[in-house]
Order: structure tokens, then sequence, then C-alpha cells
């Protein structure tokens, strides 16, 4: 079969348009598979009456536990109320927990960062509010 040269490119051009169309369609879900914050307790802009025990986030990706952590701060004194004893769950490895001190009432920040175990990077955070103080669940 003879194949003309308008033919061939033609051929050639549909293929890339293709490849084109391929590239738009995947990419955007490579891209989408990194590390977010699903939902969090004490929940992003939540106003509580009873201080929770720890701060507890969800991600949808596993974590990396050596490299993931997450810090409850005061937003009234900009210092840190809880910055130690981070664990990611050894039965859900995509929660991140860190614990957390009786807590008067007041504005607070959860800091996180973590790195998911595809190797990005996430940082991020949110506040809450205690309207009464002590801490209950």
């Amino acid at each position: 079969m003879v194949t003309s040269p308008i033919g061939r490119a033609r051929r050639l051009a549909r293929r890339r348009a293709l490849w084109g169309l391929a590239a738009l369609v995947l990419l955007p879900a490579i891209a989408g598979a990194h590390a977010v914050l699903l939902r969090a307790v004490p929940p992003p802009g939540a106003t509580l009456r009873v201080a929770p025990r720890r701060a507890r986030l969800w991600f949808s990706e596993r974590l990396e536990p050596v490299y993931s952590t997450a810090s409850v701060w005061s937003e009234a004194t900009g210092t840190a109320i809880a910055a130690g004893a981070t664990a990611v769950s050894a039965d859900d490895p995509r929660l991140l927990s860190v614990a957390l001190p009786p807590l008067p009432g007041g504005a607070y920040a959860v800091r996180y960062r973590v790195l998911s175990v595809d190797g990005h990077l996430l940082e991020g955070a949110y506040s809450f509010t205690v309207a009464g103080g002590a801490n209950g669940r």
C-alpha cells in the first residue's frame, strides 16, 4: 500500500491530537493524587462547648509517620499549646493526632505538616474556638 505524504501527515496529526487529549484527561487525575485534609476533629471553624482531648486529622493518603506533625496554638498569645506527642495511627495510616492539655476558652489554630507516602509535602492550618473550657472528650 502506497501512502502519500499528505496521508501520513494527517495520521500523524491525529495521533498527536489523541495524545494531547489523553494528557488533558489524565494529568489532572495524576496531579490530584496528593494528600489533602479530608476531615478533622475538632472541625475547622467549630465552636465547642467542651475542649477536645486530642486533635485528629484524616488525610486522603497514607502518611509517613516520621515526617508528619501537628501542633495546636493559642491564637490569643501565638504560643504553642500542643507541639508534641503527634502520632500517625497504627490502625489507620491516614489519621494524624496530637494530644491536648486542658484548654481554657479561646481561639486555637491547628497547624499540620505531613508527608504522604507518595512523597508530597502538605502544610496547612485551621482554627477552632472553645467557648467553655477544660477537656471533655
